[in-house]
């Protein structure tokens, strides 16, 4: 008897239809947005902080003596870089002081935009993909199939990626803007849209696009991957029901897992989909430029806030989508 038909037989097995699939999936998606938004905001912030080059203070020449001279260049001196965000407590209590609390929430309509059109297709997807590679592959059946699996998450994670980069690239440019003297770049969501396409051209909207198909099928298979098998194997070794404990374990694993892989890719991702045209040659350029000056620990800015919202928003969207099924999806007692 196969794996995941053991695993099966300790629920009763919900059906649906494709667009049932895809409006659940999308649904459970916006709420769990709609929570945590606040952590991807906060870690936005501290994904691009330090980006901006050093600032430099002039000197006038009669403050420059002989000695000093000797160590400083006599026509400017580099100033020291001000961090304004510590923490994700910590940003999130600045953000919300300096510019408040709204701002936490910049960009939700483009992200609640991104998860209808993403998430409904990477994971409402997920198993009509995963039964074609099954099909394909035929692996064994009384294994993991962990090959059909990894493929049916690289595959919806990537095409989602390509139909909702608009939304994302919005999205992080809403959450990257303060309220400076400049004012926020841009005044809605729509505006958002067009502003780009006018500026920038088809390309600019789906700026980033490259690392984010990398990021996003990375994260597909660390979250939806990992909280298929780790559910099966609760089910089927445990002997834990299926029921929130079960939804709420698996959850936590697919966040962390997610956290850890992608981390590196998500800060590429978001600085380059945030910079100014010209900036970076690519986001491999970026990359490189991003690691020669700020090192190796710059690729995990922002991976507590980053750890929180990919647990929290995996264990409200796996909870919220599992409840959902129950509600929606027909139950086969065949």
């Amino acid at each position: 008897m196969s794996f995941q038909r053991r695993a099966s037989e300790k629920t009763t097995e919900l059906t649906a239809s494709v667009p049932v699939k895809l409006l659940t999936a999308g649904s459970a998606a916006c709420f769990a947005d709609f929570i945590t938004f606040p952590l991807d905001t906060a870690k936005v912030r501290l994904q691009i902080q330090g980006e901006q080059p050093v600032r430099t203070v002039a000197l006038a020449p009669a403050t420059i003596n002989t000695s000093a001279s000797l160590k400083l260049n006599p026509t400017s001196v580099p100033a020291t870089q001000h961090v304004q965000y510590r923490g994700l407590v910590g940003t999130i209590t600045t953000i919300t002081r300096q510019e408040g609390f709204r701002t936490l929430y910049n960009g939700l309509s483009a992200g609640l935009q991104r998860q209808l059109c993403f998430c409904s297709i990477r994971l409402g997807l997920y198993d009509t993909v995963k039964t074609f590679y099954g099909s394909l592959l035929k692996e064994n059946e009384a294994g993991l199939q962990i090959g059909t699996r990894v493929l049916a998450g690289l595959t919806t994670g990537g095409a989602a990626v390509m139909i909702a980069q608009p939304t994302d690239v919005v999205k992080v440019r809403f959450q990257a803007a303060t309220r400076s003297s400049t004012g926020r770049r841009y005044a809605s969501t729509l505006e958002a849209y067009r502003t780009i396409h006018r500026e920038e051209g088809v390309r600019g909207l789906w700026r980033g696009a490259m690392p984010n198909v990398g990021r996003n099928a990375i994260v597909n298979v660390a979250e939806i991957v990992c909280y298929d098998v780790v559910k099966d194997c609760l089910l089927l070794y445990a002997h834990m029901p299926n029921d929130i404990r079960c939804h709420f374990s698996a959850a936590v694993v697919a966040g962390l897992a997610a956290t850890i892989v992608a981390s590196p890719v998500d800060v590429v991702k978001t600085r380059y989909m945030n910079s100014p045209r010209g900036q970076y040659r690519g986001a491999i350029d970026c990359a490189i430029r991003m690691g020669a000056k700020e090192g190796v620990a710059a690729f995990y800015k922002g991976f507590v806030p980053s750890f929180a919202r990919l647990v929290s928003w995996n264990v409200v969207m796996w909870i919220s989508y599992e409840q959902l099924k129950l509600v929606i999806f027909d139950r086969n007692q065949s």
